[in-house]
Formats: C-alpha cells, sequence, structure tokens
C-alpha cells in the first residue's frame, strides 16, 4: 500500500500540517481539527488508542488525570484536555465561589470536555460534630502534634479544633449552574436523585471505589462510569465510611479491575498504579476502557503542588510509599516520612476525616513555607517509580498515547495467538 511507504508516509504528514492549517484559519473547532489528525493517522497505519469511554466522554484517549485537590487547577485540567485526555479540577474543600471561579477559568483554556471532582465523604456530609469527639482523643492528638510543633518551633495546641465547613451541597449547585460537563466523585456513594440531577444538566457522572461491594453500590446509583482504584494509588482509599485499617479496601489494581469488569455492566477506568502507556495497555486488557494517571500528573509544570513536592517523587522507587491516616484522619498512601514514622511511633489516635488535617494545619504550612519534606503531606501512589521528570502535562499524555501505541505494536509482532 503506497501509504506505508516512506513517500506516503510525508504525504500524510504534510495533509495532516495543510488540514490543520485550514481548519484554523476558517475558524473550526479543535475537535474538527482532531479528527483530521486521526484520519491521517488512519491512514499512516498507526494503531488507535480509542475505546467507548471515549465517546461516553467526549474525548480523544481513555486517559484521565486525577481530580487531586490543591493539585488540579485550571491549567492542569485545560492542559490535559487540551491533548485528548480528560483534564479533572480538584474543588474538595473549596468555597462555592472559588468553585465557579476554576470552572469559569478552565472555560477560557480549553473548548474540550473535562471534570470537576468533589469528596462525598461521609464525614463531610455533614461534617462531623467536634463536640461529640472526647476530650481525652482530642488532647491526645494535640499532644502527638505538639512533639512536632516543637521541633518546627512553632506554639503548642490543647484546643479542639474547628469543624469542617458545610460546603459541599453548596459547591454541588455551583457544578451543576456552571454544566460542567463531567462530576467526578470520590470518596462517596452519591444519591441516585443527584446523579439524575446531573443527567438532566447534561453532564456524565464517574465515581471511583476502592472494592467490589462499593462498585456495585455505587453503580446502583446510575452513574455513568466506575473508576476502580486498586491499592498501588496515591491519596485518600475511596471508600465514603472510614474501613477498620488500612488492610480494609486493600486490593491490587489487576487484581480488582476484572472483579468489577465480571461484575458489573458499568463501564471501569482503571486507577492505581499506572503513570505509563504500558500501564494503560494493560488497564485495557484486564477490562478497563480507561485509565486514571494521578501521581504522573502532580509532576508536571502546570500541577499546583508545590516545587519541593514535585521534586520530591522524581527519582523515588515504587518501595517509598505507606498508607497512613496521620494526615487527614482518613487511609491515604502518601511518601514515608518523618511525620508518618514519628506519628505511628507515638501510639496516638487521629480525630475524624480531615479534622485531623485542621488540627495540624499549622504544621504542614510551616513544613510548606519551608520546603521541609519531612513534614509534609507528600501524596503520590507507587507509579512514583516511573516518575523521573517533571514535563508539561501535555507532554505526559503524548508520551502515554505513543508508549501504547508501541506495546501495542509489538505485543501484535511477538505474541502469536493459534
Amino acid at each position: 500500500m503506497v501509504l506505508a511507504t516512506p513517500r506516503g508516509r510525508r504525504y500524510c504528514r504534510r495533509l495532516r500540517f495543510w488540514r490543520r492549517r485550514e481548519f484554523l484559519q476558517t475558524g473550526a473547532t479543535a475537535t474538527a481539527a482532531t479528527a483530521v489528525a486521526r484520519r491521517a493517522e488512519a491512514a499512516e497505519g498507526r494503531p488507535r488508542l480509542r475505546t467507548a469511554l471515549c465517546d461516553l466522554l467526549g474525548i480523544e484517549y481513555p486517559i484521565l488525570q486525577s481530580g487531586m485537590g490543591g493539585v488540579a487547577g485550571p491549567a492542569l485540567a485545560a492542559a490535559v484536555s487540551n491533548a485528548g485526555g480528560l483534564g479533572v479540577l480538584g474543588c474538595a474543600f473549596l468555597p462555592p465561589d472559588e468553585v465557579r471561579r476554576r470552572i469559569r477559568e478552565t472555560r477560557t483554556l480549553t473548548d474540550r470536555p473535562f471534570g470537576v471532582n468533589l469528596l462525598l465523604h461521609s464525614d463531610m456530609l455533614p461534617p462531623v460534630d467536634m463536640s461529640r469527639v472526647p476530650a481525652g482523643v482530642v488532647q491526645a492528638v494535640q499532644d502527638a502534634l505538639n512533639h512536632f510543633r516543637r521541633r518546627l518551633g512553632l506554639p503548642a495546641a490543647s484546643a479542639r479544633p474547628e469543624g469542617l465547613p458545610d460546603i459541599v451541597p453548596a459547591a454541588i449547585e455551583v457544578i451543576l449552574e456552571e454544566k460542567a460537563p463531567v462530576f467526578s466523585i470520590g470518596l462517596g456513594k452519591p444519591p441516585a436523585s443527584l446523579v439524575e440531577r446531573f443527567h438532566r444538566a447534561g453532564a456524565k457522572v464517574i465515581a471511583m471505589v476502592a472494592a467490589l461491594d462499593d462498585a456495585r453500590a455505587v453503580a446502583q446509583t446510575g452513574v455513568d462510569a466506575l473508576v476502580v482504584q486498586g491499592h498501588e494509588a496515591g491519596g485518600h482509599r475511596s471508600t465514603w465510611v472510614k474501613r477498620p485499617s488500612p488492610q480494609h479496601a486493600d486490593v491490587g489494581t489487576i487484581a480488582l479491575v476484572p472483579q468489577v469488569v465480571q461484575a458489573l455492566r458499568a463501564p471501569v477506568i482503571a486507577a492505581g498504579g499506572i503513570a505509563s502507556g504500558a500501564g494503560v495497555v494493560a488497564a485495557l486488557a484486564l477490562g478497563a476502557q480507561g485509565a486514571m494517571l494521578g501521581t504522573r500528573f502532580v509532576a508536571t509544570r502546570e500541577s499546583l503542588a508545590a516545587d519541593f513536592y514535585k521534586q520530591a517523587l522524581v527519582g523515588r522507587d515504587g518501595d517509598s510509599t505507606v498508607i497512613t491516616d496521620a494526615f487527614t484522619g482518613l487511609y491515604a498512601r502518601v511518601i514515608r516520612n518523618r511525620f508518618v514514622d514519628e506519628y505511628a511511633a507515638s501510639g496516638a489516635p487521629v480525630l475524624p476525616g480531615y479534622v485531623q488535617s485542621v488540627a495540624a494545619a499549622d504544621i504542614f504550612g510551616a513544613a510548606r513555607e519551608r520546603q521541609d519534606t519531612d513534614h509534609y503531606g507528600l501524596w503520590a501512589g507507587q507509579s512514583v517509580g516511573l516518575v523521573r521528570d517533571v514535563p508539561e502535562a501535555a507532554a505526559v499524555v503524548r508520551a502515554v498515547v505513543e508508549e501504547a501505541r508501541a506495546v501495542l505494536r509489538r505485543l501484535a509482532a511477538d505474541v502469536t495467538v493459534t
């Protein structure tokens, strides 16, 4: 076939260039230009990396960026979406006006679909009543935290910390009003009525789960897709009630994803330990229709993470993380540091979900100001062992896509099916 020759490939490249230029000059949308590029790629014989999830969400590649609070702002979400994936704004704990501002800013940076993520944990809906937490628990927590305050030169504390503000319902209303294309849920089971409201507004709903039973429960609410989080994932275990120990909801991605795929009809997006094209192909082989990457996107230029946090991820190995509840009161995977080890050694309890982080906010704030990785929460999954640089987010998407294509070509050449 002529298009498979060097001359044919040069022709396709020129064709792709001029058609893109024509679309830009005539004001055509980026989506139309992408369609032209897709046809040119098909003419060149390059493997397509596309699943039914792409049609569901209106994206080019089955690659999603995790909606990480404090990390995933408008620049990161827009960069991922513009590159053909689904960028997701992390809006947990943001006041409604800030949620609205970030959605509108994202719209100025991309005309592609994007998501907005909130956490719907039971400790937030409604927020925990701190007056019900025993005084002895509060004192034990503050005593443990005072150990770190002394080291950092901060004043000791003993007061009962304030509870969380009740802002999630208002944030939901903002996301509906702004007609965000995708509502992304972490650590929560949405009411079916809420899912239906988003559907009436024209939005898709995806929700993250970390156990098969939770997947069954969330699927019944009518969500459009499930993000199935293996234990390798960074950040919080996506359960809406804290489990008895870190060993609960602790199934690896390669085991959990096919269990959910076999048990349910909802499309599955794999998460946990994925930071490369090979990981995406592996997720598809397990029956998922897409993959969500978190840790890899923390270490990008558009990420809101502090520079010292990004650099702390570079060059680590996969054994450098641990699951702890010392930072927020809920189990989460982070880079092991002195805060994790010494809090565990203290034997102190933790406060309810996220109130723990309110109590320790002075410690974490001082650590951030001093670029102190020993006392700061460095959220990361086991895929941190694949992070070697801090590129632009679009470069990550391109690299993942190209590696996935290369893996598919290699498998087609190396694996014989008889």
